[in-house]
């Protein structure tokens, strides 16, 4: 005989160890299985956080990119100031070098007289005094550039001599074109260019 209370499916009891872990006085329990919800939502996390890194590498590498431009028209920059600062020191230095020229060969056209001075004493028989000063003062300008320009007996040239004479070739004896026959003044040259052309008598 079955005890007292003890219906057709057993003790209450019993009931409930037979549902076991699918229901237990009438709600759901999850025995270490996630339910759709959950797993949804775990979906959904994720796909933000992709999103979200990859939104920051984007800015990553946007920055970076913003950074190279930077650095490129920094180094450009630095470039086109040193060119420009290499043209001004060149500049520099060639003015600085055309006003010494200047300066020098200014002092030297003012020296000149001082030679034809020597030179005309000279010619009217001045002693060796006179002819060691000067001599002393054209080496040390020679030596700096300044060269004399000897023209008798060569072809008149007008950019090296001023013709200030002129007298009649010799008959059959002319030469073929007209020549230096006298210097009256003596002309030189500073470095290779004309300081002052020599004053002559043209001959033919």
């Amino acid at each position: 005989m079955a005890p007292a209370g003890a219906g057709a499916g057993g003790a209450p009891g019993d009931r409930d160890e037979a549902l076991g872990p699918q229901e237990q006085d009438g709600q759901p329990v999850a025995d270490g299985v996630a339910t759709g919800g959950q797993v949804g939502d775990e979906a959904e996390l994720t796909v933000d956080a992709v999103e979200a890194e990859l939104v920051a590498e984007a800015e990553l590498l946007s920055a970076a990119a913003q950074v190279e431009r930077q650095r490129d028209d920094y180094y450009n920059s630095l470039l086109r100031l040193q060119a420009e600062f290499d043209n001004y020191r060149k500049r520099v230095e060639r003015q600085r070098l055309e006003t010494v020229e200047l300066a020098a060969t200014s002092l030297v056209k003012k020296l000149l007289p001082i030679l034809d001075t020597a030179d005309l004493a000279l010619a009217h028989g001045a002693g060796e005094d006179v002819k060691h000063v000067a001599g002393a003062l054209f080496d040390v300008l020679s030596k700096e550039g300044l060269e004399r320009i000897v023209p008798e007996g060569q072809p008149f040239d007008p950019e090296h001599h001023d013709a200030v004479a002129h007298e009649p070739a010799d008959g059959a004896g002319a030469p073929p074109q007209p020549e230096v026959s006298e210097v009256l003044r003596a002309g030189y040259l500073w470095k290779g260019r004309v300081l002052r052309p020599a004053m002559v008598k043209v001959r033919g």
